[in-house]
Parts: structure tokens; sequence; C-alpha cells
């Protein structure tokens, strides 16, 4: 991807949030919504400017991305191991198959109470439920990545000397690669999402505790600081994820 695809796809990727922030200003403006319910983006944006420097929301932006990643990782080597083994054994698949039909549609959020009561209301709880929503996109993603890889690859590696308990190392995981990373860019919006969910629900830290915080005390300046935080948050890491992928398929035409 040359400079100017670069700069183009940045544009493109500004243009929607400069709408949604001058939608909001003009609701604002305008008065169709009174500035006590919707603040206007200015004092958002002033107030979170000076929230970056203090040290105590540094802190709460902190264990919300230790419970994101720690969710995510999880997910990542759970659902990249079990994708591949089930891809490639099929007593694997037959056993992995009809538990993922029954739990991939349930919403994990509703085994939220249950993991409280075995896991107490610290991390535990919150990484295992960022892991459970994020698992499902990835291993799927993975299962599909390595099924659909061309049979002739195989042959080839092998008909070269590939020794054949190599080949899902060298051959069938690197095919599939492009289908695992956009399930782990799936699964790190999910990921985003629940960590900030599980907070609101029941914590004393983290960036959703600060919003339901505010929330209580009809503080609405500081009640959108954490929502635009975790958007920011979202979006950082999401170019991040954005730029691995573009460098290990750095060898794959441009989807």
């Amino acid at each position: 991807m040359n400079a100017r695809a670069i700069s183009a796809d940045v544009v493109l990727g500004i243009v929607p949030i400069a709408l949604v922030i001058a939608l909001w200003q003009g609701l604002v403006s305008f008065g169709y919504a009174p500035g006590s319910l919707l603040p206007p983006p200015g004092l958002v944006f002033a107030r979170l400017s000076q929230q970056l420097v203090s040290g105590g929301f540094l802190q709460e932006i902190g264990v919300t991305l230790l419970r994101l990643f720690a969710g995510f990782s999880i997910a990542v080597v759970l659902g990249v191991g079990l994708g591949l083994a089930a891809a490639v054994n099929p007593a694997v698949n037959a056993i992995v198959k009809p538990v993922v039909r029954v739990l991939a549609p349930v919403p994990k959020v509703a085994l939220y109470p249950a993991l409280l009561l075995l896991l107490g209301f610290d991390h535990a709880s919150k990484v295992t439920l960022v892991a459970a929503d994020a698992l499902f996109p990835i291993l799927l993603s993975t299962w599909y990545g390595a099924t659909m890889v061309e049979q002739k690859l195989v042959w080839s590696a092998l008909a070269a000397g590939t020794p054949r308990n190599q080949i899902l190392f060298r051959i069938v995981l690197p095919a599939a690669m492009p289908s695992i990373l956009t399930g782990c860019r799936i699964g790190l919006v999910i990921s985003c999402i629940v960590v900030f969910l599980a907070e609101m629900i029941t914590s004393t830290d983290g960036l959703g505790h600060l919003l339901v915080v505010a929330a209580r005390t009809f503080q609405t300046v500081d009640m959108f600081v954490p929502l635009i935080t975790i958007s920011l948050l979202g979006l950082i890491l999401n170019g991040l994820l954005h730029g691995v992928r573009s460098y290990l398929l750095r060898g794959f035409p441009e989807l």
C-alpha cells in the first residue's frame, strides 16, 4: 500500500468521526438536546485532556487495559489452538463443532452473574467474560481459514520434502493467517465492548466504573469522558493490529 492510499484511508476514516462530532455539536447548539444532559463536545474533550494528565485516571485506563489484554490473549491462544486442531483432526472437530454451535449464539454477558459467584468481583470474572466473548470469532475464523487451505499446497510441501508433522505450522498456519487476523480484529472490538460493560455492571475501578459513578452523581461531562476514552483506545488498538496484520501479510495480495 503506497502513501497516497494510506492518506486516502486516513481521510475516509476521519470524515465520519468529524460528522458525528458536528452532529453532536449541532444538537447542543440548536437546542435539540439540553446541555445538562448532552454537554458540548468541546467541554468533553477539554475535560478528557485534563484527565489524561491525572495519575488516577491513567491508573483506571491501565486497569481496563489489563483486563482487556488478558482476556483477549486467552481468547487468541484458545481460539487459534482449537480452530487449527478442529480443522486438521476429525476427532477434535467432532467435539468442538457441537460445542460451538450451542455456545456461540449465547450472549456471554448472561453468564456474568454465574462468573461473579464462581470467580468473585475482581479481575478474574471480567477477564473470563472478555475471553469467552472474544473466543468464538477467533476460533471460527481460524477454523475457516485452515479448512480453506488448498490441498495442493500440502501436496507440494510434502513432495518438496517437508515432514508431515511440520505441515500444520509451515503450511496451514501461514495460509490461514489472513482469516485468523480478521477474527482477531473482530475479537478485539468485542473485548473493548465487553470489558467496559463488565466494569459498568460490577467493579470498583476501570473506565466503566467511572462512567457509572459519574452518571449516579449527574456529572454528565465526566460521564462522557470514559466513553470517549474507550472509543479512542479501541481505535488505537485496532490501528495497531491492522499494522501488525499488514506486516505479517506483506506477501499476500491486498484485500
